[in-house]
């Protein structure tokens, strides 16, 4: 079963580039890890400016893997002071029978 991660962020204007970057190096992380079949960072156009990451995988352990392996990579994933309001994370998993 495939499976996902959709996370808002929502970072202060004055932070807003240097935290896309941040998104982008999490994102190559994730990539390098076997089972990811996607790891994108996005805007929206609207008023809250949020930063949106999508990651997708092939499986569970697969997912568990990445995440472990990010965390080890000591990237700057922490929320803090640089974000307006706390992020909105959804974790999704591919219905029976596929997409």
């Amino acid at each position: 079963m495939k499976v996902a991660m959709l996370a808002n962020h929502y970072p202060h204007a004055a932070h807003r580039d240097a935290f896309i970057a941040r998104v982008h190096r999490v994102a190559e992380e994730f990539r390098r890890g076997p089972g990811c079949l996607s790891a994108e960072c996005w805007l929206t156009d609207d008023a809250d400016g949020a930063v949106v990451s999508f990651v997708r995988w092939e499986s569970e352990e697969a997912f568990a893997a990445s995440l472990t392996a990010v965390q080890a990579a000591e990237l700057d994933i922490a929320y803090d002071e640089r974000e307006s309001r706390p992020r909105e994370i959804v974790r999704l998993e591919e219905p029976p029978g596929g997409a």
